[in-house]
């Protein structure tokens, strides 16, 4: 399975509701959260636009972010959604 990147801030209920969300799919995806705060230059690149979902495009490939996620979407719509988005 591809491990999902969760660009998030301490404090940032969206993020943490996604991260709980997606710690909870069956079978769990497997999960990396980078806190933005702790980097100035992903603090610059991200801003308030946080949660931000991305994936890897390959081994040493660049990021692929994913599209924003409804704060809606939960279980098997959430695994759908990751699939529709090509994760794996």
């Amino acid at each position: 399975m591809q491990e999902l990147l969760l660009f998030s801030r301490q404090g940032c209920c969206l993020c943490e509701g996604l991260e709980e969300k997606l710690k909870a799919l069956d079978p769990p995806q497997p999960l990396q959260v980078i806190d933005v705060d702790t980097d100035p230059a992903l603090q610059g690149r991200y801003g308030l636009a946080v949660p931000v979902l991305a994936v890897a495009a390959g081994a040493d490939g660049p990021l692929r972010e994913l599209p924003r996620v409804s704060p809606r979407l939960a279980g098997a719509q959430l695994q759908a959604w990751l699939i529709k988005q090509g994760v794996r």
